[in-house]
């Protein structure tokens, strides 16, 4: 199958902020670079992970630039465009077409729990800006839940060309090959990779490569090809670390196990708060536990 900038290991960055939380561009380029070297597909920037909630738009920009700069030839930056109206997200994948991305991940707006009607509109709008759109379905975080009736019919339309599914329901990825047999799957929440990955997905919007990216992408890779003799215990191994990509904590949970590793993960910004001693501990816990099972 050819490959496409969505296919693969996408990791959902991680916003390195230093001391008095700005934004540490060197940081952040220098992990894009890493992260290419490790053998990763690609970045997401400007999603959950990346805080984009609590970003200026000139830092949001930035990001974008940042991550398209430090990207070596063939490496994929999949830009957010997660707001609250769909002038802004046009905006934002404008934006993402000028600083060189390849495709932008597109969440439903955001505001209010809109009709079809508006979503429609919405991601039709964001489509005619010419990059290919991934739909980011994360009812979890916003009032709008990307149904497999709905993606069919953006598929159909044109607007998307492929959906993160990140709620956690493992049977709609068989529902959505059947009502569109065209749109193609990204894993979206670490904690459903396996389940995920036998159902068809081509590609994973990942966190905990953030701090593991080898052995999360021998488990991809096994899983993809439904090798589960080697991916069931990687599964197994990693499980306790990336069920924290689906909790309320998963930036500063990822953060801290970056910091583990010997990486920079550094603070977020408020409103988000640090883990308490008790998620501090068991994310330590299970870190050192995947480290010493040879995790990297």
């Amino acid at each position: 199958m050819e490959s496409k900038p969505w296919h693969g290991i996408l990791t959902a960055t991680a916003l390195p902020l230093d001391a008095d939380l700005r934004v540490d561009v060197d940081a952040l380029a220098t992990h894009v670079r890493w992260l290419a070297d490790a053998g990763t597909q690609g970045v997401a920037v400007n999603g959950s992970l990346g805080e984009y909630q609590s970003l200026t738009p000139e830092e949001r920009a930035l990001v974008v630039r940042t991550a398209v700069e430090a990207a070596p030839a063939g490496f994929t930056v999949m830009a957010g465009t997660g707001a609250y109206s769909t002038a802004e997200s046009v905006r934002w994948a404008e934006q993402a077409a000028a600083a060189g991305a390849q495709c932008v991940m597109t969440l439903p707006p955001n505001a209010y729990r809109g009709d079809d009607r508006a979503v429609l509109h919405h991601y039709r709008e964001v489509s005619a800006v010419g990059l290919p759109v991934i739909a980011y379905n994360n009812p979890i975080d916003t009032k709008i839940d990307l149904v497999p009736s709905l993606l069919a019919r953006l598929h159909e339309a044109g607007h998307i060309v492929a959906v993160k599914e990140f709620t956690g329901d493992v049977r709609r990825a068989w529902e959505i090959a059947e009502l569109a047999p065209g749109l193609e799957l990204m894993i979206g929440a670490d904690d459903v990779l396996l389940e995920l990955a036998i159902a068809g997905a081509v590609g994973w919007v990942a966190g905990y490569t953030n701090a593991l990216p080898v052995t999360c992408g021998d488990l991809y890779r096994a899983a993809v090809a439904h090798d589960l003799e080697r991916a069931l215990p990687l599964y197994r191994l990693l499980h306790p670390l990336l069920r924290w990509d689906s909790k309320t904590e998963f930036v500063q949970a990822i953060k801290h196990s970056m910091d583990l590793v010997g990486r920079y993960g550094g603070p977020c910004r408020p409103p988000r708060m640090p883990l308490t001693d008790a998620q501090e501990a068991a994310v330590r816990s299970a870190t050192e536990r995947a480290m010493e099972a040879g995790a990297r």
